[in-house]
């Protein structure tokens, strides 16, 4: 089965300036991977290039197995751009009518109502969307995106603008998409966010993957810090080597009161891998 989005040596240049310099990325089926980086790093415009609106120079980007751009490719996307714009004057239930129409879904009422009960919006149905809040207008964004069941989700900074309730909302919402089957490439740089609902992550910088896995993978091992009657040591070692450490202690006459293993965020791994660049 092809990936929902693969991504193959590719490379996109604006004049002189280079904005992808042979990127290698996938999202499987039903896997959500998280896309990091500093302004200037290539997210959006590979992004763009997986929704057909900019052409790469070099190189391949496939939606499940069709050429990013085609029609076909086009059928299997759903996207919600970073700085998205609804008229004020529709309601939610006419927006998103709207894009089944451009969509060319007809599960017409029905999906309608299902999307915004997936998204919390059931009770909004006919509230204009000038009148809903900022969060609101995110969770109908994801709505339109669900328009006519697409298996890859494009999410360009869905949590940026929102206060902590209102990206736990959409986290949630993320879960459940994903355990739908759903493909989700999320463009973020709340890395907190990403590392509490991405399986995998992928860290752009200058156009190329500086680092990739997941984020436990992503943490390394820092040492164990182990309190003991004679004061709190940091040893050397890993998760593995604890039963070992402290059997050495005990048999040394030593009193063990607490065991931590440390270990570093994505944050410390992203700061590492950008250096000195900033979002």
């Amino acid at each position: 089965m092809s990936a929902a989005l693969s991504v193959n040596a590719l490379e996109k240049r604006y004049g002189s300036t280079t904005a992808l310099g042979g990127v290698d990325l996938e999202v499987n089926e039903g896997e959500l991977v998280g896309l990091l980086g500093p302004n200037g790093a290539g997210k959006s415009t590979l992004v763009k290039i997986a929704c057909g609106l900019v052409r790469p120079t070099r190189g391949r980007a496939e939606v499940c197995g069709a050429r990013a751009g085609s029609l076909d490719a086009r059928r299997q996307i759903g996207y919600l751009a970073e700085l998205f714009r609804f008229p004020g004057w529709y309601s939610a239930d006419e927006l998103l009518a709207l894009h089944q129409r451009l969509a060319g879904s007809g599960g017409g009422a029905a999906e309608r109502g299902e999307l915004l009960e997936l998204v919390g919006l059931a009770d909004a149905r006919d509230r204009r969307i000038e009148a809903m809040s900022k969060g609101m207008q995110q969770r109908l964004g994801i709505a339109q995106a669900l328009v006519g069941s697409p298996p890859l989700l494009l999410l360009d900074e869905p949590t940026s603008a929102l206060d902590p309730v209102g990206r736990r909302t959409v986290r949630q919402l993320l879960e459940e998409l994903q355990s739908r089957g759903t493909s989700v490439l999320l463009n973020s740089h709340l890395l907190s966010e990403v590392e509490l609902v991405c399986d995998r992550v992928v860290i752009l910088l200058r156009g190329e993957v500086v680092s990739e896995g997941s984020p436990a993978e992503l943490s390394r091992a820092r040492g164990i810090e182990i309190e003991t009657d004679e004061g709190t040591q940091i040893h050397e070692g890993t998760r593995e080597e604890v039963p070992r450490l402290v059997a050495e202690l005990v048999a040394a006459g030593r009193r063990v009161y607490g065991v931590r293993v440390l270990t570093s965020t994505l944050e410390d791994t992203y700061l590492e891998a950008v250096g000195g660049e900033t979002s």
